[in-house]
């Protein structure tokens, strides 16, 4: 299932070439059109930011119910740099999804996609690395600027970074605000939107990312 990437990158020219070389592996396609399965990954940080946990949690489309957990703990694998914040995570977020019983359909990330100043952010690396359909749902821009959104549920705007759309801003819940999703990996940006509304039927962010954050402070706690 896992792509490694070895030795990891221990400098910030080695994390520029691998990020270089994984992203020109990025495929460009819908995506499934009914997961049965959805993942929602995140990470959560001790206070001094010296431990994390990672959490992926499987739920069955149809009902969100959980199908199967993993969290992971470790320390992180990189320095904080702007641009370069997948590879702090990667390694315990794949150690995470290798320990799955249950392979899911389509990975959502606590993150971003294409929306990056790379083009390449945590849903795409993560994508890349296992193969697997992936999407980013953000809960604030890291790159991009839009056009007002409507108010009512589904109203969404085109995220424009440089003259491209790299996102949408979406808002899935009346009168809160919106969120940002971008593709990562072998799903486009409609079928990720789509989805994202699906997996959000009462509050702003998608159950995926709910009950992955919960379970990883969980951890940590």
């Amino acid at each position: 299932m896992l792509r490694a990437v070895q030795p990891w990158p221990r400098t910030e020219e080695e994390a520029l070439a691998v990020q270089d070389a994984l992203r020109s592996r990025v495929v460009h396609e819908d995506g499934p059109r009914a997961p049965t399965t959805v993942a929602g990954l995140d990470v959560a940080y001790s206070a001094d930011d010296r431990r994390l946990a990672a959490a992926v949690v499987v739920l069955n489309t149809a009902d969100l119910s959980i199908a199967d957990t993993a969290v992971v703990r470790g320390v992180p694998a990189f320095p904080y740099v702007p641009g370069l914040f997948a590879f702090r995570e990667v390694p315990a977020l794949m150690d995470a999804l290798d320990r799955l019983t249950v392979r899911p359909d389509v990975l959502i990330c606590d993150g971003h996609g294409l929306a990056h100043p790379r083009r390449f952010g945590l849903a795409a690396h993560l994508g890349v690395l296992t193969d697997l359909p992936s999407f980013g749902v953000g809960k604030t821009r890291l790159v991009g600027d839009w056009e007002p959104v409507g108010e009512q549920r589904g109203a969404r705007s085109p995220l424009i970074d440089s003259g491209e759309t790299v996102g949408a801003v979406l808002r899935t819940q009346s009168g809160v605000k919106p969120v940002f999703v971008s593709a990562g990996h072998r799903i486009g940006l409609e079928r990720a939107c789509g989805l994202t509304l699906r997996l959000a039927p009462r509050y702003r962010l998608p159950e995926t990312t709910r009950v992955a954050d919960r379970a990883c402070r969980d951890s940590l706690s």
